[in-house]
């Protein structure tokens, strides 16, 4: 299949640079990627905490920008360091600069769209997983935040997640084909179409056991969750069941299951002619 044509605005050979660090929320392993984006002008994305290695290498590059792809906690925790050490722009999402400053602890500087420019990379719009979600696009990939991940899945935990918005940013991902995508999490992806279709294929493999489970008589998420998912939640059913709460919550807005959010019950649809 032949590669989307690249945004000629993109250069093809923005460096990308990852470092791993260590982060004590629950963070999948514990770690959260930073990554330093271009050379002659940088773009720190990302920074969950300080290492030796990220002051080191965001010293000699001098971060002229920050950014995050959201602001969950484990994806900020050093913004407000770098920020004030190195003078670069502070960047976050236009319409959720008050999100950004609670998180992060400081005020951006100015604030960007889908298609801005932000130094060496291009914003696109990568809402679901967090409704501020953004992946900064370069020639070389897009640093995609936790909307892909190369082996697993991603939580998108309602209230706050919004399935039907996450499986866009996975298709627009998919669409745009781009030649990598650097997650929050875990190693580089190279074969971003095979993910983007395995993590598609997932979730709408659990939105077919998360419906046919209330078809069998499961009335609230919990007992949706004992039917839908057949593996040990130990440490993580909290997550799993917010998970299973976006499910419903997509399901319904497609009339799909009938969904009363404050009781928190769950109701099959009756099909015509039932």
């Amino acid at each position: 299949m032949t590669r989307r044509a690249a945004d000629p605005a993109l250069a093809a050979d923005t460096h990308v640079d990852r470092f791993s660090v260590p982060v004590e929320t629950r963070a999948p392993g514990g770690t959260t990627n930073a990554y330093v984006v271009g050379t002659g002008e940088t773009l720190l994305v990302d920074p969950a905490a300080r290492t030796d290695t990220l002051d080191t290498v965001v010293r000699e590059k001098v971060a002229d920008h920050v950014a995050v792809t959201h602001a969950h906690p484990d994806h900020v925790g050093a913004v407000a360091d770098y920020a004030a050490e190195t003078g670069a722009t502070v960047w976050a999402r236009r319409g959720y600069e008050d999100r950004f400053a609670d998180a992060t602890g400081v005020e951006p500087d100015r604030t960007f769209g889908p298609g801005d420019r932000v130094g060496p990379a291009t914003v696109l719009d990568l809402p679901g997983h967090a409704p501020d979600g953004v992946g900064f696009e370069t020639g070389n990939g897009v640093v995609c935040g936790d909307v892909a991940v190369a082996e697993g899945s991603v939580v998108v935990a309602a209230p706050e997640g919004d399935m039907r918005a996450y499986l866009t940013a996975l298709r627009r991902l998919h669409a745009r084909d781009p030649p990598a995508l650097f997650p929050g999490h875990g190693p580089r992806i190279d074969d971003p179409r095979a993910t983007c279709a395995r993590l598609i294929a997932h979730r709408l493999d659990r939105e077919r056991s998360v419906l046919a489970a209330v078809d069998a008589g499961a009335s609230d998420p919990d007992a949706v969750l004992d039917r839908a998912y057949e593996k040990d939640l130990a440490g993580v059913r909290d997550l799993a069941r917010a998970t299973v709460r976006a499910h419903v919550e997509k399901s319904a807005r497609e009339r799909r299951v009938r969904w009363d959010p404050e009781a928190e019950s769950i109701a099959p649809v009756a099909h015509e002619g039932e």
